[in-house]
This record gives structure tokens, sequence and C-alpha cells, in this order.
């Protein structure tokens, strides 16, 4: 199927719009009206009256509140919101393509990327950083006019590879490029005119990708980046704080070198921009589409990605940050810990399912409230919430696209709280998980056992509503069930919403079963790509 049928016309250059007065009004009236919304409903939340098992309340309020505290630095950050001029670069710049092949990832995916590397406009060297064994990708190296380095045994995983790549190389400018992703001629025309500023260690661009036709985990995956490669990062780059990410990230080697080369671990990105950014270099985001790439297709494959991005993330949160906190700016301290504590979310999302299980067996409540008033006020906010979410999508990398309320991504998210909670345990007791290069193909005919917690999840909560049901109609008096009526069924529809969510990771999950094994690439025509 060709690159315009089945991409949808993708592969072509776009980028976020501008940013107007009128733009920054509306949003701050928005944001004004949701922080004023919020403080009223703190003013409710926290009587005395409401009260019920004060540690359960105190448990509960944390878990609500750092959620809230979250949403709250989001809208901040997209007062900051900042899209950079377009510089054009210089001529005689010396530019290197970083990519890495490891085993067991498929040749014909290179051929694509390192051909479409081979097309960039401006002169520059590709680097094949290749530990395969196999002479089949230096082969293919050759073929598309790149240097095969056979770097075997590094340790340090791609990062390691980096490294070492380094030693070997002279060029000053390197692009650190995925070997999944197929950049477009005119790559390096929207990042190498930012590095005249001497200050400027790394642009980061948008990462876009071309595979979530494939399977709902795919549409969601991408569906979760949107908003980040979008407002998010234009948002941190308004505040001196736009992060380096894994791949489309064009580095400065005098910046590399100054951080001690890239960082190593699972969050390897990360710990390179701190590092970066506490040497006291500039960082530039660039909200543009100028390269597509994978997602993971399926559920197994994405929790697998998810699990070794939560463990790097709090590996970067307890050593990284308090480690380099005194060599960062007031602006990127909040962003970096805001950044560093996203996977708690894990512990937040596990303590919100079981809450509605304890009551159903104890009959005990944290909190004391009205449900409806609940509702009410809580439901002021999720309104402004959306509203701000749907605003800042005029500012996504390809909003033609991109655009939308993102319910797999929200699915997905929910979904993959065992693993972002395994994440956090790992990170306590300090466990070593292997790096894995996220796949490139989905693992099918198999129901992954990252869904087992869902699963048991579905069917508590199907035993719980008929244990209620015969409760209720055959040992509670009439009385009881008028006292318990409101709360029961209440605490019955939370239930339900994480319900809800348990079976889309589960329908996520067996997709796997009726997938066929399909190479994305395959689909890109290169002589089709827009710029």
């Amino acid at each position: 199927m060709s690159t315009n049928t089945k991409n949808n016309n993708l592969f072509e250059f776009s980028e976020a719009k501008d940013i107007s007065t009128r733009d920054r009004l509306i949003l701050l009236a928005l944001v004004i009206a949701g922080v004023i919304c919020i403080l009223r409903f703190g003013d409710w939340w926290f009587r005395r009256a409401h009260i019920g098992s004060l540690w359960l309340y105190i448990l509960l309020s944390a878990c609500f509140w750092y959620s809230i505290l979250r949403l709250i630095l989001i809208w901040v950050n997209y007062l900051m919101i900042r899209k950079p001029p377009h510089i054009a670069p210089i001529e005689g710049l010396s530019v290197a393509i970083f990519t890495t092949s490891s085993p067991g990832e498929p040749l014909e995916m290179f051929e694509k990327t390192l051909a479409a590397c081979r097309n960039i406009r401006y002169p520059h060297t590709t680097y094949l950083l290749d530990d395969t064994r196999k002479p089949e990708f230096k082969e293919c190296a050759e073929r598309n006019g790149a240097v095969w380095l056979e770097l075997v045994g590094i340790p340090g995983a791609k990062a390691g590879k980096i490294n070492a790549a380094m030693k070997l190389t002279t060029e000053d400018i390197i692009l650190v490029l995925d070997p999944d992703h197929i950049p477009f001629p005119n790559f390096f025309e929207h990042t190498l005119g930012y590095f005249q500023d001497e200050t400027v260690g790394f642009v980061q661009v948008s990462q876009a990708y071309y595979n979530q036709y494939r399977s709902f985990t795919a549409l969601g995956a991408a569906q979760q980046t949107y908003t980040f490669y979008g407002p998010t990062q234009m948002g941190l780059f308004g505040i001196g704080g736009s992060v380096a990410i894994g791949s489309n990230c064009t580095f400065r080697r005098k910046a590399l070198e100054s951080a001690g080369g890239h960082g190593i671990g699972l969050a390897e990105d990360l710990i390179t921009s701190i590092r970066i950014h506490a040497a006291g270099w500039k960082s530039v985001f660039n909200p543009v589409v100028i390269s597509r790439g994978l997602v993971p297709e399926d559920f197994g494959s994405f929790c697998k990605q998810q699990l070794k991005w939560s463990r790097g993330v709090f590996e970067v949160t307890f050593v990284e940050i308090p480690k380099l906190f005194k060599n960062l700016t007031g602006w990127q301290r909040l962003s970096y810990t805001t950044i560093g504590t996203y996977y708690l979310v894990g512990a937040t999302s596990f303590f919100f399912t079981l809450l509605p299980f304890f009551f159903f067996i104890t009959g005990i409540m944290p909190a004391q409230m009205e449900f409806n008033e609940f509702f009410v006020r809580g439901g002021l906010i999720v309104v402004i919430a959306i509203a701000i979410y749907i605003y800042v999508q005029k500012w996504m990398s390809h909003a033609p696209s991109e655009r939308g309320l993102h319910f797999n991504g929200m699915i997905l998210k929910y979904a993959c709280w065992p693993v972002f909670f395994l994440g956090f345990l790992l990170s306590v007791v300090d466990a070593d998980i292997p790096y894995i290069p996220t796949a490139k193909k989905a693992a099918i005919g198999s129901f992954t056992p990252f869904a087992r917690p869902l699963v048991i999840h579905v069917f508590l909560f199907i035993a719980a509503i008929i244990s209620i049901f015969i409760s209720r109609k055959y040992y509670l008096t009439d009385a009881q069930l008028l006292a318990t009526r409101e709360i029961t069924w209440a605490m019955a529809g939370f239930a339900l919403l994480s319900f809800i969510m348990s079976v889309g990771g589960i329908y996520a999950a067996a997709e796997a079963w009726s997938m066929k094994q399909e190479d994305a690439w395959d689909s890109v025509d290169l002589s089709k790509i827009k710029v």
C-alpha cells in the first residue's frame, strides 16, 4: 500500500502554529478560571467535617492532590509556550548522524532509514553503530553511503555505542537518530541554524509516527506523545528547559563532552539532557515534523517500553536530580522534578483502583463527602481542563492527524498502572532491568502477562457487583438500604470507570491474537516525502 493511502499523508513537513497575543490571553483566562475552581474545590475538600478515617483521608488527599498539582503545573507550562523563529543553517558545518543497530533488529528497516539519511540535503556523514555481528549490516551501510562502525561488546547499550563512536569521529554536530525513524530531506534545515548561538547545547524536534494505524495500542501510544511534542515541549522551551529525547536530537559535540558524554541508563536521554543543562548549556525545541518513526504495536511491547522508561525516570529522580539540583535554574528544577515524578501515577492509580473494593469489604470511607457536591465542584475543573487541553492542540506539530480527545491514549495510561507501579518498586529496591530496544514489529499470537492484573481487576469488579446486588436484595433492611444507597452506588460508579479502562486494556492486549505481521516501513515511499 502506498505512503499516501496507508499513512494519510503523514510524510509531509508540518509545524506548530505561531503564538499570538490573543492566544495567550485566552489561555491565561482559562488557566485563571481553572485555578479559581481548584482553590474553591480545595477550600471545600479540606473541611474537618469531611474527614472519615484520618489516615485514609490523608492518603486519599495525597493521591488526589498530587494529580491536581500536576495539572496546575501543566497549565503554567502552557502559559510559557514559545516557538523559536526559523534560522537557516550556515554552510560548512561538520555534521554527523549516529544511528545504532542491535541484534534482532530487522535489516530491511535500516535500508529505509539509511536511504532517507542519504537523501538529507545538508552535507553530512552518516554512521551506523553496529553490534549485530552480521555482514549484511555493513553491506547495507555501504550501499546507502553510510560509514559502518563495528562496536561489539560496548557496555552501556545505545549510549555506550554513541560514546565509543564519538572517540572515532570528529564532527562538531551530531544527530542521534533511532533506526526506526525516517528523516525528511530538509531535516538539518530546521535544526542547524540554532547552533549559531554558541551557548546552545542541543536542538530537539518533534517525534512523530507512521504506524499508528496498526492497532489500538499503536494509536494510543502515539496519542500519548502528541501534546508532549507540541505545547508541552514548547512551554519547556519557554522556561529554558526543553528536554532531549532519545531520537531526533541534534547535539553540539562540546556540550556532550562537557556532560561526560551521552548519559548511560534506562532513561539515557533524560540523563543526558539534565547533565547538559547542569553544565550551563541552553536547549531549543523546534515543533516541526521532519521525520517519522515507529511506536510499539502490541500491548506487551508497549508495557516493556514503559517499564524501562518508568524504572529509568525514577533513577533520574533519585540519583541525577539531587546530584545536579544546585546547577539547574529554578524553572529547570521544577520541570525535571515534575518529569521525574510522572510515573508515580502508577501508585496513585493503584490506590484509586483498590479504594472502592476496600469500601465494599469494610464499609470504611476515607472521606465523608456528599457525592453530588463532589461531582458538581469537581466537574467544573474537568470541564476547564478539557477546554485547555483542546485549546492548546492548535500548537500540535501535525494538528490534522493529532487533534482529538485521545481515548486510546487515556486507556493505555490507566492500563499501564501495574507497570508504572512495578517500575517504582524496582527503583526503591534499586533492582536492575536490562536495556532492551523498543520492538520494531508486533509480538503476535499470545496474550501478554502484563495484562493479567487487568483481568484480575475485571473479575473482582464483577464479583463485587454481584455481591452488592445479592446483599442489598436479600440481607439488608429497608432502613439500611436507604442509608447506604448513595455511597454504595457512588463507589460502584467510581469502580465502573476503572473497570471500563481495564476492559479497554484487555482489548488492547487481546489484539495480539488476531494481528497480522507487517513491516510498516514497506509502505513508505521516500520519493513522496513532501518538504
